[in-house]
């Protein structure tokens, strides 16, 4: 890992060294907000300080109805402004370079002039959203798969899927056109927070944020813009591209301490921030089970992917940095699925006049399926569908009557997600590309001993857990080495 410029034992002259500047990560995902502070220390780069917050974002959709999922803006810069505050302030007053990531594919709208009010908060000026929309997150499912037939073909290398921010704007431009000529710029959530923090006339996206989008062509990195405005497309709402790494601008005042002028790098996905945060070898493969699931191999040294979409792929290859790219696996089912089961039981136990807490259910099913080693049920567990197969429903078959306990059961949905994910990148391939591990992260992994058992069970590797994949540290990390 690269060291930070600013650490130095002593000055020349045998004074005390300054104190080192620090690097500022922060991560908007789709549950929680994550800040986390790097500073440089003779021992290298380490975290002085890091902070989350669930952001219960989470609101209805007047539009689109049940299909619609969406965030509230300002209760994710709220959680946003409470991480910020409990970090230590002494090291965000040396903060000199600030890395950014959230969650891909989304969408949300504002006006460039009137998207934010600065107010004086108790650790220093903050910003509050104003006229903006709210978030349209990648697991919305407006767009059906009719609704994506009728849109053109992009010239792209990823297929367009429910969820992608071009989709969800050609969905308001033929269900709801008014809804668009109140805004006048539009990005990911985290390019709406750089945006913000530069005072950028124009929203700047990543390279990485674009391609998640759809109808951006990663080869001459532009957007498909003669195909768009073509069918009535609103492109002045398409940010300018920028590539991963590059700075987007200058914080145009102080933010929670931070002083004013504090570099700030383009908004980066925090699939790629994620891995790089953990990746230091090319034979690694990255697993992640959070609430969705990837599966992640690094291409080869000059990779370029395919000029056109293969929509029935299970793989798709997303811009990395310095122009590489990852293959990647990305599953809509992970830990949302061993929710949607505890919600489930949870439901049941309420209909039949029992109170029992979601978090003791989920730990007593845990409990139950580590008593039983196998099961013969069979779960497909793409309750979620799959973007390259979106009307892909769950199933269960081979039921048997000693296989019916909720031990069993449990097992089965585990084992279910990580075959899953699997068959979309299978072993083989893994192989072919030389892996000689996988390093296991994610939320949803880190907490349950059946899935990790699981894991195990089904890939033919040694399986590295505790590598802190972290998207916040990626970030920041992003920052130090090309600052």
């Amino acid at each position: 890992m690269q060291s930070s410029p600013a650490m130095a034992g002593r000055e020349a002259g045998g004074g005390p060294a300054p104190a080192p500047a620090c690097v500022l990560g922060i991560d908007l995902g789709t549950t929680s907000v994550k800040a986390a502070l790097l500073e440089g220390t003779e021992r290298g780069l380490v975290v002085a300080g890091s902070c989350s917050r669930e952001t219960q974002a989470y609101t209805s959709s007047l539009e689109a109805g049940p299909q619609g999922m969406e965030q509230s803006v300002r209760r994710i810069i709220k959680a946003l402004n409470e991480c910020l505050a409990a970090l230590p302030q002494q090291q965000l007053q040396r903060v000199t370079h600030i890395g950014i990531s959230g969650q891909m594919h989304g969408i949300v709208f504002w006006k460039k002039d009137k998207g934010c009010k600065w107010t004086e908060g108790g650790t220093g000026p903050t910003f509050e959203p104003e006229e903006v929309s709210h978030l349209i997150t990648w697991q919305d499912g407006r767009c059906s798969p009719a609704f994506l037939s009728s849109l053109p073909l992009p010239q792209s290398h990823i297929s367009l899927a429910t969820g992608f921010g071009c989709a969800t704007a050609f969905w308001y431009l033929k269900k709801s056109p008014d809804f668009l000529k109140s805004y006048d710029a539009a990005g990911t959530i985290h390019d709406y927070v750089v945006a913000m923090l530069c005072d950028l006339k124009k929203p700047l996206m990543s390279v990485q944020n674009a391609a998640s989008w759809g109808y951006f062509n990663c080869t001459n990195k532009s957007w498909n813009t003669d195909i768009l405005e073509k069918s009535g497309f609103p492109v002045h709402l398409l940010p300018e591209v920028g590539d991963p790494g590059s700075i987007a601008g200058t914080t145009v005042c102080a933010w929670h301490g931070i002083p004013k002028g504090a570099k700030v790098g383009v908004a980066l996905g925090d699939f790629q921030c994620s891995v790089y945060s953990c990746l230091t070898e090319k034979t690694d493969a990255v697993l992640n089970i959070s609430t969705s699931a990837q599966l992640t191999i690094s291409m080869p040294l000059g990779f370029q992917p395919p000029e056109t979409p293969d929509p029935s792929s299970a793989v798709t290859y997303f811009p990395y940095f310095s122009g590489d790219y990852l293959a990647v696996a990305a599953s809509l089912n992970g830990g949302n699925v061993l929710a949607a089961f505890v919600d489930m039981v949870a439901q049941w136990t309420e209909e039949l006049g029992l109170q029992v807490q979601e978090s003791a259910i989920y730990s007593k099913i845990i409990n139950a399926a580590l008593a039983q080693n196998d099961s013969k049920l069979s779960v497909h567990p793409t309750l979620f569908g799959e973007r390259h197969s979106p009307e892909q429903l769950a199933s269960v078959t081979n039921i048997a009557v000693s296989d019916l306990s909720l031990g069993h059961i449990t097992r089965a949905l585990c084992r279910g997600v990580v075959e899953n994910l699997c068959s979309m990148l299978p072993v083989p391939r893994l192989l072919e590309t030389g892996v000689r591990r996988v390093l296991g992260s994610g939320s949803a992994l880190a907490r349950n001993q059946v899935l990790r058992q699981e894991v195990e069970r089904v890939f033919p590797f040694p399986v590295v857990y505790g590598k802190d994949v972290d998207a916040a540290v990626g970030a920041a990390m992003v920052m130090v080495h090309r600052k």
